[in-house]
């Protein structure tokens, strides 16, 4: 593809590409399973970057992982790349399942929910039953109730535990955040893993025949409600058939296997933003010292997977001795790219985060905090404790406006104060103590 060509972005959205300027600059979402890749996928991820992009790697807060800056010529020689270590990009942008999202954890509990996530996965990337959706469909899948991320998916997943050799989650569907934020309700209690699969293609099916162009799940709900919703999918799933999600291998593997089975090394990373020279680096000393896995955690930092009979002193050594910072003392600030690389970004989200770091206390950065650049809501700032969204650009005659949040309960954070100007909401966070 060359720069001449007037390619048809919204058909490419489906393979995770973006346009983000009318230069024909272009941005590439990588799609991975729970957030999870291997210390050689990093690696060629670096290379890619080096070479066709800006060297800075964007982690998203739903595990997945992008590239800016590209150009129509180079996706070729990337895709060809991407290709020979497994990775894919379809569905991670435009009218189709997203990444299945999930937080790592570790344990036995953790084990099954890979197992799911894999299974979800490979069901749904690139299967044309499921893509050209009305809009995107984004799956999550929590180990326990923890936080409200299940109140913000089309479709959720709760594991509850594993009782006479079957594992059990609750199901969650029609959450949404954007400029139209609805939790999501309860769909169903208790469901058996093998349910799951017709489950959720039932709800993708409901969704698919029913909602207008544009519109999520939620909006669908808030049309027809929710008896009417359960109709339609009893219609759907009537005769479906159990669909076992854990393999033979899978019930045979325990849990020191898996990845983060002896727990994880976190890296902070400032605002999403990773140079692909740092990304290398610590991929390398993964490849030698741990067990080969990386994850991408939902506060967007990195995450050295361990494994079970792995001594971490080594690799916690040579990590300090590259200058790789392992403490906790920076500011949890999750960040979309904002009007930095993104054609809808009202506000420059990072130097936000960046005036935030300065002002906050230790009280603080004790908090959970997001900086969304439009109300769109990328980097879910109604789960942080204090979320801010950009709601007008700024420009020579006009100050830029930001919400701000604030998450006290279970439920989505409440508008706190609404269009404040910079000077204004940076007060407001003083003000917060």
């Amino acid at each position: 593809m060359s720069d001449t060509q007037s390619p048809d972005y919204r058909t490419l959205k489906l393979d995770g590409i973006y346009q983000q300027n009318t230069n024909g600059d272009l941005m590439l979402r990588l799609k991975l399973p729970g957030g999870l890749l291997s210390a050689l996928q990093a690696e060629v991820i670096c290379d890619l970057s080096d070479s066709y992009s800006t060297g800075i790697l964007h982690l998203t807060c739903r595990g997945s992982l992008e590239l800016h800056g590209l150009r129509g010529e180079s996706l070729s020689p990337v895709f060809r790349r991407l290709q020979t270590v497994g990775l894919t990009t379809r569905g991670a942008c435009g009218g189709a399942v997203r990444s299945i999202a999930c937080a790592p954890s570790e344990g036995e509990r953790y084990t099954r929910i890979q197992a799911l996530v894999r299974r979800l996965h490979q069901h749904f990337s690139g299967n044309p039953h499921f893509e050209g959706l009305p809009k995107k469909f984004k799956i999550g899948i929590e180990d326990g109730y923890q936080g409200a991320r299940h109140l913000a998916q089309d479709l959720a997943m709760v594991y509850l535990d594993r009782e006479d050799g079957r594992d059990l989650c609750d199901v969650w569907v029609a959450g949404g955040l954007g400029a139209q934020p609805r939790e999501g309700f309860l769909l169903a209690g208790r469901v058996p893993f093998e349910r799951l699969l017709p489950l959720i293609e039932g709800v993708i099916k409901v969704y698919l025949h029913h909602a207008p162009p544009g519109k999520r799940l939620k909006h669908l709900l808030a049309d027809i409600g929710e008896r009417e919703f359960r109709a339609l999918l009893a219609r759907e799933t009537r005769g479906s058939q159990p669909c076992p999600v854990i393999g033979p291998l899978d019930e045979v593997l325990d849990a020191s296997t898996a990845p983060g089975a002896g727990g994880w090394i976190e890296l902070p990373v400032f605002a999403g933003q990773l140079p692909s020279a740092d990304l290398r680096q610590v991929a390398g000393l993964v490849r030698r010292l741990g067990d080969g896995f990386l994850a991408i955690s939902p506060e967007q930092n990195l995450l050295i997977s361990l494994a079970a009979e792995l001594d971490p002193r080594p690799l916690k050594q040579a990590l300090q001795a590259a200058g790789v910072p392992l403490d906790g003392s920076a500011l949890n600030c999750r960040v979309c790219p904002g009007s930095h690389a993104c054609p809808k970004g009202l506000v420059p989200t990072r130097d936000v985060a960046r005036q935030l770091a300065k002002i906050l206390g230790e009280q603080g950065r004790s908090l959970d905090w997001a900086v969304a650049g439009c109300p769109n809501s990328c980097s879910q700032p109604q789960l942080a404790h204090c979320g801010i969204i950009g709601v007008r650009k700024g420009s020579a005659a006009k100050e830029a406006l930001f919400d701000l949040y604030r998450r006290d309960d279970d439920g989505f954070g409440k508008p706190l104060q609404r269009k404040l100007t910079l000077a204004e909401l940076m007060q407001a966070i003083k003000a917060l103590g």
